[in-house]
């Protein structure tokens, strides 16, 4: 198995190399020869949409789109990764995140990744609870663009106003 993450952040030198690896599962390497492999391998392609892919490696792909995980799965997701997170302070997070998923125009909208930072910081900052004072506290974790950042304070003071 290959796993070859963010396809979409590589240039396009790296894009016809892969092409030559999915085409003949070999790959030339000047100083060395081709090596061939023995079984073809099952690669994996992940991509956050940077940039469109070229024509000619999406026809070798087969496509599965992940969507965000439910509120009980991020819960738990946050629960393991985080142990020290009250679970009272993760169902919260996991809440008010999915709610700004869903329901407000943000340019990014926060991943698990982001719902992990911002309990992160609210632990850190000392909090068993969300509240708006520490939401607006610790914001930065959540949103990577200022417009999101203005978007969700308002979301946020909606919510836990």
């Amino acid at each position: 198995m290959l796993l070859i993450d963010e396809i979409d952040r590589a240039d396009d030198e790296f894009e016809a190399f892969l092409l030559e690896v999915l085409s003949t599962y070999q790959v030339s390497i000047p100083e060395f020869g081709t090596v061939k492999a023995e079984t073809p391998p099952i690669v994996v392609l992940t991509s956050n949409r940077t940039r469109d892919l070229h024509d000619a490696l999406k026809r070798r792909c087969l496509y599965h789109w992940i969507d965000h995980p439910g509120l009980a799965r991020e819960v738990e997701i946050v629960r393991t990764r985080l142990p020290q997170v009250p679970a009272l302070l993760a169902e919260q997070v996991v809440r008010a995140v999915q709610q700004i998923r869903v329901t407000d125009d943000v340019l990014k909208p926060p991943g698990v990744a982001e719902t992990l930072d911002w309990a992160r910081a609210l632990h850190q900052l000392g909090r068993a609870e969300l509240d708006l004072a520490s939401a607006a506290a610790s914001i930065g974790a959540l949103c990577k663009y200022r417009e999101d950042t203005d978007r969700v304070s308002a979301a946020l003071a909606r919510m836990l106003g």
